[in-house]
Parts: structure tokens; sequence; C-alpha cells
């Protein structure tokens, strides 16, 4: 069962079915309470759509956050990531997925009319778009900001390029290339 979720081989469910056989009596009836309860008690936030217990989530009700910024993802899990860098105070958007014609995705199936309706505010003076650096995040980025910038607000896109601790010589092309165009000044 446990080789079911993603990223999980043979060998990592041996070693978790026996780190819960180890544990405590009680530890599997409470793991098993907890994920049972997980999806029953999990929504999405009525504002910005992330993954959230309460309506609103707990970045939407944060009174420390920018309001004027919002950052757009693809999904809850890229809101996660950008948190976690502790590099952003603002606001976010979850698109729930990426344009993609190839899978029947078009811009109507995800959340950008949402994301239209809370910039008519004029509360929001920047949108980062912070898609995938894949033809879906790509063609999403470019459909977002022909659809904000007439709206008189900021569209940025995130950087692309060379990871911290990578190297020149063993990163691709587009990589260099667009880190090259993404270049600031020291």
């Amino acid at each position: 069962m446990l080789t079911r979720l993603p990223g999980i081989g043979e060998k990592t469910a041996a070693r978790l079915a026996f780190f819960i056989l180890r544990g405590d009596e009680g530890y599997p009836a409470e793991l098993a309470d907890a994920l049972s309860k997980l999806k029953p008690e999990t929504r999405h936030c009525s504002v910005c759509f992330a993954l959230t217990e309460d309506d609103p989530c707990r970045f939407c009700e944060d009174p420390r956050r920018d309001k004027s910024v919002i950052c757009v993802v693809e999904e809850a899990s890229d809101l996660m990531a950008v948190e976690r860098s502790h590099g952003y105070r603002g606001l976010y958007h979850v698109l729930q997925g990426s344009i993609s014609p190839l899978d029947g995705r078009g811009p109507e199936q995800l959340r950008v009319a949402e994301l239209l309706g809370r910039l008519e505010s004029g509360e929001v003076g920047e949108v980062i778009v912070a898609t995938n650096p894949s033809v879906e995040g790509e063609a999403t980025a470019v459909y977002l900001a022909r659809l904000i910038k007439p709206l008189n607000i900021k569209v940025s896109r995130i950087a692309h390029g060379i990871p911290v601790g990578g190297n020149l010589e063993y990163t691709d092309q587009v990589t260099v290339g667009r880190a090259i165009e993404g270049r600031r000044t020291l």
C-alpha cells in the first residue's frame, strides 16, 4: 500500500512499515485517524484556492502579508515551495493547473476568472507569475500577462537560471540562456 504513494519505492515502503511497527502501540491508529481526516477536512480557500482546513486560509487572513502583491502558482505544492524560501511576504493565487491544449486544459479550467476578480479591487499593484518553466507554464504566463497588463498592474515573472551550487559546465543551454537574460546588476 505504501508503494502507491509518489516517490515511495519498495525499500522506502519497507522502512516506513518497520518504523510504524517499532513505534508506540497507539501510533498506527493515530496515523490512520489523521489520514482518514485529511481529505474530508481539507478544502480550497475561497479566496486564493490554496489547500486549507480553514476558509479563508492562513495566508489570506494574515494581516502582516503585503496585499499589494499576488504570486500566481500552478498548484498548492508550488505555493509551499515559494513559502519555504522565506523570501516572499505577499498573497497567493493557485490556478489549479496550467494551460495545456494537448491535455484538453484551457484557461476556462483554471482559476483565471477568480484571479481577475481579485484584481478589480485596485489594491493589487503587482502580479508575480510563478508558473513552472515548462511549455505549459510559459504559455500560462504569457496568457496571464496579456490579460493583466491592460489593467495597469505590473506583471513580473520569476527568474529561471542556474541553481545555487550548480555548475555551468553541466547546465543545459536553455537554462544558461535564461540565466544570462535574467541577470541583475550587482
